[in-house]
């Protein structure tokens, strides 16, 4: 693919383009004396900065960095990561400072020509070390982040039944296709940016915020972006410093993460600890559930896992109507490249720790584990003790069962897991839209961002159902903050919900402004005229939707793993596209069984990451995985479209019914994922 000049590219989305190789990635822009950065990384997790010479440092740019994107929230000013390390370093990988050169293979050779003197410390690595340990950041009292409870503390039930466990999933890579990159380039008093990115405007509030600068003098516009899973709704270090630079030496920058630096460097998902107990009557009937949730935020508070304390607890009793439910939360500080949101971002890892105590349940009473879940069941709506609201789910339930034709697998395969679970789509704070009629044709930019999933396929259906306009003439155009101002992106599940349903809105604006001015609507007096309607949809409802996993498995001596079927049945809502949403779920279910068999990101005593490559990371293969079976319902949503969230259904389904059949088909409990071949061998 050869590289083009940015004026030259074609902003809209397009998936055939793709295919054909005439794709336009951040990598192939080129702009005249553009400058190419390299990043150099501190190799301890943990060390005082003794000295410091050569590159682009803290001596230069003391910025902040700021927390935006899925899961922001605020962070106490001692734990918000600087962009430069400054006096000390926190992880391996932290950037410690920057070198530029017309050339990439020229920038990557300055790197040698900065001297850094460390004095190592001990690193804080695990969650019992933070627990144990004297803050990693001075002039905080310990190393918990933020602390939370969800629900009312309640006496212990006198039930025969208590049982109590404690569940963990390991720290797991996003790895797209794609790994980060960036281009700035200030010229003329503002700030251009292109960027493979979840959302443009989450990118724009966070480089006004760190580089402290106006709003109108920013401007970010998205490329293709070959895949996110969440790592690409924020803001890095390296964003910041390739901007700041191209500001001082007043050229283009820019940076391209290596695999290497994406697994070190990037915000990882999970990482988290779960403590649950459960109260339950001979019946299987639960009476109550009481957690605690920890997580492993990394070294600093701007990314996901202060948010993911809290959330994961909110969700914690699944689609069961519990009567009584309290959970405590804390992030905890490590000496870790901080935690960020990984497809499912808290739905798969409280999905996991409900679903892992029902499965013990219903070992403890030789109950069929359908059975309990259905018992526990209501066939009205629900608002569990946590807060979170549930619509009525044995009906659904009870289907999923006979769609996934459990009763059968289980009598005919020892190894068969079953898991049912809720997903919670980040509607808030809704979704921005804008359409620009002219010349015959309908553009149309979004506020959340495509990063593979198509949203051009639905923008078109929509718009030509709700203007009768053909789906030809109709454009969905890249992210670009100068388009659409305001908006939020891509993530949690929402894109075909909430930023369906502003398209929607702004076609009837549209529509709207056609009749007041004709007398009547026809998509040929619309086409005949020019028009510009700009919604921001702030959706303020909740729409949970349900789905079932069905996995069967054979293991071999050696403890390998042979995943035999892996079965959904998901509420869809209104399927925009049928076969898109398949594809959706067919690639979550990878995603799902990579979690559970293959992918972790390990460290040792002293921090450092030894799965440095993505082989050892666990990327699963084609031959890793089944032929997936997906079947979906399709019962519409409030919204004026009928959309359900699905994107993460399979990351949250299926490590749950995965692990479940492999625990049935070895006969051991298991309690972490990743599910390594050492805990199974016979």
């Amino acid at each position: 693919m050869s590289s083009v000049r940015w004026e030259d590219m074609d902003t809209a989305y397009d998936a055939t383009s793709l295919v054909r190789g005439k794709g336009h990635f951040v990598d192939d822009i080129r702009l005249s004396n553009m400058l190419h950065m390299s990043v150099m990384r501190s190799p301890y997790a943990r060390g005082r900065i003794l000295g410091l010479k050569g590159g682009m440092s803290s001596a230069d740019f003391k910025g902040k960095l700021a927390s935006v994107g899925e899961g922001a929230s605020p962070s106490s000013a001692l734990s918000i990561e600087p962009v430069f390390a400054t006096g000390f370093v926190n992880y391996v990988g932290q950037p410690v400072a920057a070198v530029f050169a017309d050339d990439r293979y020229r920038s990557t050779d300055l790197l040698d020509s900065i001297e850094v003197d460390y004095e190592p410390l001990k690193p804080v690595v695990t969650i019992d070390d933070a627990l144990n340990s004297g803050p990693i950041h001075s002039g905080m009292n310990s190393n918990v982040l933020v602390e939370a409870t969800q629900g009312k503390d309640f006496p212990d039930p006198n039930t025969p039944i208590v049982l109590e466990d404690i569940l963990e999933n390991d720290r797991v890579s996003t790895n797209p296709i794609e790994p980060r990159g960036i281009v700035t380039d200030y010229h003329n008093g503002v700030l251009n940016v292109w960027i493979s990115t979840q959302s443009v405007n989450s990118i724009k509030t966070g480089l006004v915020e760190s580089l402290g600068m106006n709003p109108d003098d920013v401007r970010v516009m998205q490329t293709d972006t070959g895949g996110a899973f969440g790592s690409k709704g924020g803001l890095y270090p390296e964003y910041v410093i390739a901007a700041y630079a191209s500001m001082k030496y007043g050229k283009p920058v820019k940076w391209i993460e290596s695999r290497r630096e994406h697994l070190a460097s990037t915000n990882p998902g999970r990482g988290v600890r779960g403590r649950v107990k459960i109260f339950a009557a001979l019946n299987g009937k639960i009476a109550g559930m009481k957690g605690e949730v920890l997580v492993d935020a990394g070294a600093y508070g701007t990314g996901s896992g202060g948010f993911s304390a809290q959330y994961i607890g909110f969700m914690m009793t699944g689609p069961y109507s519990i009567e009584n439910a309290f959970v405590t939360g804390r992030a905890l500080l490590t000496n870790k490249v901080p935690q960020g949101p990984y497809r499912g971002a808290g739905r798969p890892e409280a999905s996991y720790f409900i679903e892992r105590m029902l499965d013990l349940l219903a070992d403890e009473l030789k109950m069929d584990p359908a059975d309990v879940r259905l018992l526990n069941m209501s066939d009205k709506p629900f608002e569990s003790p946590l807060g979170m609201r549930i619509d009525a789910a044995r009906p659904f339930f009870e289907t999923a069962v006979n769609e996934l034709e459990y009763r059968r697998e289980a009598k005919l395969t020892k190894g068969v897991g079953l898991s049912f679970f809720v997903l919670v789509p980040a509607l808030y704070t809704g979704e921005s839209a804008r359409i620009i009629v002219k010349g015959g044709r309908v553009s149309v930019w979004l506020g959340g961002n495509s990063h593979g999933q198509g949203h051009e396929v639905f923008v078109k259906k929509l718009v030509n159902e709700e203007l009768g306009v053909p789906e030809d003439i109709v454009t969905l155009y890249r992210g670009d903050t100068k388009m659409t101002m305001v908006g939020e992106g891509s993530w949690g599940s929402r894109s075909a919900m909430v930023g369906g349903a502003a398209v929607v809105a702004a076609c009837r604006k549209l529509k709207g402004d056609v009749l007041r001015e004709f007398g009547n609507y026809t998509a040929d007096n619309l086409l005949s005229g020019s028009y510009d309607e700009f919604v921001n949809d702030e959706t303020r409802r909740s729409i949970n939707s349900f789905g079932a996993n069905l996995a069967t498995v054979e293991i071999g001596k050696m403890g390998n793993v042979k995943v035999k079927k892996c079965i959904a049945y998901y509420d869809v809502g209104r399927a925009l596209n049928r076969d898109m949403v398949i594809g959706q779920i067919q690639g979550g279910m990878a995603q799902g069984i990579g979690q559970t068999l293959h992918e972790v990101l390990s460290y040792n005593e002293d921090g450092q990451l030894i799965t440095s490559s993505i082989s050892d990371a666990g990327v699963p293969l084609a031959e890793d995985l089944p032929n997936f079976g997906v079947k979906i319902a399709e019962n519409r949503s409030i919204l004026p479209h009928g959309a359900k969230g699905v994107g993460e259904s399979p990351t949250i389904g299926v490590p749950t019914a995965l692990i479940r059949a492999i625990e049935k088909a070895r006969g051991k409990r298991l309690r972490k994922t990743p599910v390594m071949p050492e805990d199974l061998m016979e």
